[in-house]
């Protein structure tokens, strides 16, 4: 079962996501779960994979709100940096963000399953 606590222990900002939820969290927990389903994290994926740059940036950008709103710092980090650089249209290998992103989205995954 998903508690504060363990979330605290993931590394997110519970405090700023349950300010933003009215401090129900209920609705924060409901959230979580939606964004651990978001499309965008496969969308993101194959973005890359085909070397869309237009439409990877849609989908970081995309994460970027979700998980900077809900406080889910292990997954923003990495989603906002890939943001920003496909924003400027860097030419980069981004394999090792999108690997970040998705093992911490593994994480949360697995805690959700708990």
């Amino acid at each position: 079962m998903l508690t504060i606590e363990k979330l605290k222990e993931f590394g997110a900002d519970t405090e700023a996501g349950l300010t933003r939820c009215m401090n129900n969290e209920e609705f924060y927990f409901r959230l979580i779960g939606m964004a651990a389903k978001d499309p965008n994290f496969e969308k993101l994926e194959i973005a890359l994979a085909m070397e869309e740059p237009d439409d990877a940036f849609e989908a970081a950008h995309a994460l970027k709100g979700v998980l900077g709103n809900l406080a889910l710092t292990p997954l923003f980090e990495p989603a906002n940096e890939m943001c920003e650089l496909l924003r400027g249209r860097t030419e980069m290998d981004y394999d090792p963000l999108l690997e970040q992103l998705m093992q911490a989205k593994a994480q949360l995954d697995a805690l959700l399953a708990e």
